[in-house]
């Protein structure tokens, strides 16, 4: 009896057995199996094929604002996008012209619909897209491409830095010079005008995803103790992949939740800053192309890093024309002990259907300084939003510096390794 004598139910069962590549292979050794594999009106094949593979089952992810994922699921198209994109993060040198930005969709498509996880003590909730796409970035497919930006598009620069700050730290991450780089991209006082409302930001309201991962990179060096001539391969902490996954309690259905956000509650807020006499004296010696990056070159160099509690309340919504299940929350926050100050602020979606976060601050009510940041990963997820702090006033010569808001999560469980 030949392979090509079995029923067609059975052959696809063996079929189910196969990495996709090998699928794609046995399509090219007879027209019969060709027929089968591609040229079926019944999507159960495909269907199957994606849900044999370590990923999330689509039809129970949510976009990371929330929202289902469309249907009907292309199983086909997206399994081979998939398939490609980890053929070129294992081979990059099999990456064809242009297919770069392909690639990194297919990438963020994977981290950004996952199922929620609904009860962070059961790590049984954990997204497999996540571990995957983990596993297989912490090779330094990140770095590698990274090494060619100044080839890049603006596309791709936008949607490799999207990555990069989701992903976490990189092995290039821990060396000295791109610590450097990423401090002088930070506090260089020309990157907050009016147009980017002083924070991470595109002039057309979408977040600027290069701008988000120097923020990332400044404050992870606060977190992380990375050495330069020491090798890792993946550093799991609170601003990293396994931490971006949508939060949604059970019970809690967003489109109907007043605090959609999930603002109400106890948070942490940490902020780093330099000597303003060192920040003023590094943006009169830069151009708006030419760094004088001496500044941060020097040991000697100190930034401070601190962080305070703040209780978060909403105070009120309205309605958003754009997003209407996404009201607009106004919220209020008392700083716990020692500090006296408070915060104010707005949570709404962006025009990228992004989470944006905006509050001014200061002491008994004085509220001298103002904060723009976004909410990195799903809705609610524990990584937080990472943004960028400066004055109410926006004078020339104000400070500058990146901040973290990370809510405080009561529970034992953290995502696995």
């Amino acid at each position: 009896m030949l392979i090509t004598d079995l029923p067609a139910e059975l052959f696809e069962e063996i079929l189910l057995r196969c990495d996709p590549i090998e699928v794609a292979k046995i399509a090219q050794t007879c027209i019969a199996f060709r027929r089968i594999i591609y040229f079926s009106d019944d999507t159960k094949l495909w269907r199957d094929l994606y849900i044999a593979q370590p990923f999330d089952d689509p039809r129970q992810a949510l976009s990371q604002d929330g929202r289902p994922v469309s249907t009907p699921i292309q199983w086909r198209r997206d399994l081979q996008r998939i398939i490609r994109a980890r053929t070129v993060v294992e081979d990059v040198s099999l990456m064809r012209p242009g297919e770069l930005e392909s690639i990194l969709q297919t990438l963020l498509m994977m981290v950004s619909n996952v199922p929620p996880w609904t009860d962070q003590d059961n790590l049984s909730d954990f997204s497999n897209n996540i571990l995957w796409v983990a596993a297989f970035l912490r090779h330094g497919f990140i770095d590698k491409m990274e090494a060619t930006k100044s080839s890049l598009t603006f596309a791709e620069r936008q949607l490799l830095g999207r990555l990069h700050s989701l992903y976490g730290l990189t092995q290039a991450d821990a060396t000295r010079q791109s610590r450097i780089n990423s401090r002088a991209f930070v506090y260089h006082m020309r990157n907050y005008r009016p147009e980017n409302d002083y924070g991470p930001f595109l002039p057309n309201g979408a977040v600027n995803w290069e701008h988000v991962q120097t923020l990332h990179h400044v404050v992870s060096m606060h977190l992380v103790d990375l050495k330069e001539d020491e090798d890792f391969e993946f550093a799991i902490f609170p601003m990293s992949l396994p931490y971006t996954q949508i939060v949604v309690p059970k019970g809690v259905v967003l489109d109907k939740e007043r605090d959609w956000a999930g603002v109400e509650g106890s948070w942490a807020v940490s902020f780093c800053f330099c000597d303003h006499r060192d920040l003023l004296r590094f943006n009169e010696e830069s151009s708006e192309t030419d760094l004088d990056t001496t500044l941060f070159e020097d040991p000697g160099f100190r930034e401070v890093f601190r962080s305070l509690d703040v209780k978060l309340c909403i105070t009120r919504t309205e309605h958003d024309p754009a997003h209407p299940t996404r009201p607009i929350l106004y919220f209020f926050g008392q700083m716990e002990d020692p500090s006296t100050s408070t915060m104010t602020g707005m949570v709404q979606v962006t025009t990228d259907n992004q989470v944006k976060w905006h509050f001014v601050s200061g002491d008994q009510g004085n509220a001298i300084w103002s904060s723009a940041g976004v909410q990195v990963g799903g809705l609610r997820s524990s990584f937080g939003i990472l943004g960028s702090w400066t004055t109410v006033f926006h004078d020339s010569d104000d400070p500058v510096g990146p901040f973290w808001l990370r809510k405080h999560i009561h529970t034992d469980a953290s995502p696995p390794v």
